[in-house]
């Protein structure tokens, strides 16, 4: 044994003896061909892999940076070497040098970036170049390897360079494929923020690659094709019908589940980036999309129901997967119009997602509690808000028996969301500005999705007494006023800003239905006298800006609705800001309808205002019961009235009603305006007056306003 470790020693000895040699020469010659020769000894200890760690770094210390760069610069080959001989030598050394993880994010290293993005995307087929292309790849690959490195590999070029090598299968183009397939895992949003085009030309290539696959290599792409599957996908994309091909033609055969679960995962990618405009109309494709939702609804199942926690664990990117698909089957089920599924097989997946969803919440209660910092269970919380935000019929009562944890669950995500803005507000001020920005969307906004469903669950008695009981509604004023802090700063991005803004709607409506359907609860909890303070406000400021103008529907009533119950709070007592905003939901509702001459005969009809006529779909029932609001408010705030004279809306009413005609006036419009005249005449003098004085009598008269012909007959 001893003999033989000696002979080993003796061999590594004579290598390092040969390689030190080759080291003096360099070191000691005189002119540049001594070096170079000498460095040809090396390289070709360094080809033969007949060097380790320690003499990798001995080379560095002899050569250093500076011959490596004057190689790469030199035009002018020795006579009888091949064209690229320097550059060729150059690249060898640095590949040898990468092998130092210190050494690859070098500077020096670094600035090399484009040199080797060059001789990656050559096209030359010269059989000498190859070798050339691989010490790059080399380099690449060890500078991806670094911490910094995906960032330096995207600011200096090599993402166009990779992706144009795989375009045109130059020489090494698998180590190209595996390069992008690393930088898009480690930074994706930089890499198509900087190289959209050119990575948009290696999806394309990949999915016609795809779709002629019918070997392993196709389930091989499916897993890299969803690294190139980007946020967002142009519904006419030319990659999208051989992606869908390739899929259908994997999903329909019978599969292992190693081979089925990544056309699912890729599945899941296209539905992300561009919903089901991926899957073509018709019955083929409705066909395919059933058995795609019914394949991900079994997974979740077979995964769910066993509660077998290690095998959920190793299934999370899947479940993941399978939640997407489901949740883009709730909108085709849902869509009355351009649905890709027939009537019959929107009923069948329904069903198909009711078995599924049961899955969803039995994993909840049995685990939820004991893993709220899963990602998995925020997932699955997601999934179980879309299908909330469409459908409460089903699973009633499994849902009320989750009610309590997915409130629990939400206050715990947002507490904890609460706790990290401020401990960055505090960073940010210790740091004289420096310190991280919030996002304003963050990563555990549980509520955001629990939202439409709780809109749902609130009008209805049991799941509305359980979340009363639970807490919600001081959660969802919390919440409320977080958001709107975040909407009215102005600093989030236009995408960001339609979400918040989405939110703080659909909590208006919750509110709404506790106003309606649970009256004394908004006088006994004080975070409803906080959030009438808030939109005393801020109604005056949110109304004139018209892209708004839901959201402001939504403030002016839910403020007029909270104003009955709690008329006699300090706030609404003649100040500045009640008087703010009873002005401005004055304008809200007065705004709504104006008279419009028609080209015909020039008749004069009454129409929504074309200011609100775009957003009127969503705030028609708003303006109703705001004006029915309204008009309970009069009796109750003496000032009011006198108000709604100094605005000239009462004027302005009565002359809008004498100059339409009559029977363009809908019923409902009518019982509206009538129910705000009747409250005026009756709690204001001046008021009545004033309706006197412009026709009100035979208004009333004209358009049948009853009640309204009583009050002033009495007078």
């Amino acid at each position: 044994m001893a003999s033989n470790s000696g002979i080993v020693d003796d061999g590594e000895s004579s290598k390092n003896c040969t390689l030190e040699r080759c080291l003096n020469v360099f070191r000691d010659a005189s002119n540049d061909s001594e070096q170079f020769a000498a460095l040809l000894l090396v390289t070709k200890a360094i080809k033969a892999g007949e060097i380790n760690s320690k003499a990798r770094r001995r080379i560095f210390d002899a050569v250093g940076f500076t011959f490596p760069n004057r190689l790469l610069t030199s035009k002018d080959p020795p006579e009888g070497c091949p064209q690229h001989t320097f550059q060729a030598l150059g690249l060898t050394l640095l590949a040898c040098f990468c092998t130092d993880p210190d050494l690859a994010r070098h500077p020096q290293m670094l600035n090399k970036i484009p040199t080797f993005s060059d001789v990656v995307s050559a096209k030359t087929r010269d059989a000498s170049y190859s070798a050339m292309i691989d010490d790059a790849y080399q380099c690449l690959r060890a500078i991806l390897a670094t911490p910094k490195g995906p960032r330096e590999l995207i600011n200096r070029g090599a993402l166009s360079a990779l992706c144009q090598a795989y375009v045109n299968h130059s020489y090494g183009y698998d180590q190209a494929l595996q390069l992008l397939v690393g930088l898009l895992t480690a930074a994706e949003t930089k890499c198509w923020q900087r190289a959209t085009t050119d990575l948009m030309g290696v999806l394309s290539v990949l999915s016609a690659e795809f779709q002629k696959a019918e070997d392993m290599t196709k389930f091989q792409l499916c897993e890299v094709l969803a690294r190139f599957v980007p946020p967002l996908l142009p519904p006419g994309c030319e990659c999208l019908l051989p992606l869908y091909r390739g899929l259908s033609s994997i999903l329909t055969s019978k599969l292992s589940s190693s081979q089925r679960d990544p056309a699912l995962k890729l599945s899941a990618c296209l539905s992300q980036a561009c919903s089901s405009a991926w899957i073509p109309a018709g019955s083929s494709g409705s066909k395919f999309f059933a058995l795609l939702v019914n394949l991900a609804c079994v997974e979740v199942r077979l995964t769910l129901e066993e509660l077998d926690l290690s095998e959920v664990d190793k299934k999370r990117e899947l479940m993941a997967a399978c939640y997407i698909l489901m949740e883009l089957a709730i909108v085709e089920c849902t869509r009355e119009k351009g649905s890709l599924l027939q009537e019959t097989q929107k009923v069948q997946l329904v069903g198909i997602l009711e078995e599924a969803l049961g899955a969803v919440i039995h994993y909840l209660r049995q685990v939820g509690q004991k893993k709220l910092e899963d990602p998995f269970i925020f997932a699955s919380v997601r999934i179980l808000g879309a299908w909330l935000a469409e459908e409460t019929s089903f699973l009633k009562q499994e849902i009320c028996d989750l009610l309590p944890f997915l409130i629990y669950y939400a206050k715990v995500q947002f507490e904890e969301e609460r706790r990290s803005r401020r401990s960055a507000s505090q960073s940010e001020k210790e740091q004289a500005g420096q310190g991280p920005i919030p996002e304003p969307l963050w990563r555990g906004d549980a509520l955001r999705f629990l939202l439409p469903g709780l809109s749902h669950l609130t009008a209805e008695d049991r799941p509305r007494e359980i979340l009363i009981s639970e807490g919600a509604p001081v959660l969802l004023c919390q919440y409320f006023l977080h958001r709107w802090e975040t909407f009215v700063s102005n600093t989030e991005s236009q995408s960001a800003s339609k979400v918040i803004e989405a939110s703080l709607q659909t909590s208006c409506e919750i509110f709404l239905n506790f106003v309606v359907t649970a009256p004394d609860l908004i006088s006994r909890e004080d975070c409803f006298s906080v959030l009438m303070d808030t939109v005393l406000k801020s109604l005056s400021s949110l109304l004139p800006q018209r892209e708004h103008l839901t959201l402001s529907a939504n403030l002016a009533t839910l403020g007029l609705m909270m104003a009955r119950k709690l008329f006699a709070y300090p706030g609404l007592q003649g100040t500045p800001e009640a008087e703010s905003f009873f002005g401005a939901a004055i304008r809200f509702l007065a705004e709504a309808y104006v008279a419009q001459s028609s080209t015909e005969g020039g008749i004069v009809t009454l129409g929504v205002s074309p200011a609100y006529k775009a957003a009127w779909p969503a705030i028609r029932e708003l303006w109703f019961l705001g004006m029915q609001a309204f008009a309970s408010c009069v009796p109750l705030f003496l000032w009011l009235p006198q108000d709604v004279l100094r605005s000239g809306w009462l004027q302005d009413l009565l002359a809008l009603l004498g100059r339409v005609v009559p029977s363009s006036v809908d019923m409902e419009v009518t019982r509206a305006y009538q129910g705000v005249l009747v409250e005026l005449a009756r709690a204001s003098q001046p008021c009545l007056e004033r309706i006197q004085q412009h026709r009100g009598l035979e208004l009333a008269s004209l358009y049948g306003m009853a009640a309204l012909e009583q009050c002033l007959s009495e007078q």
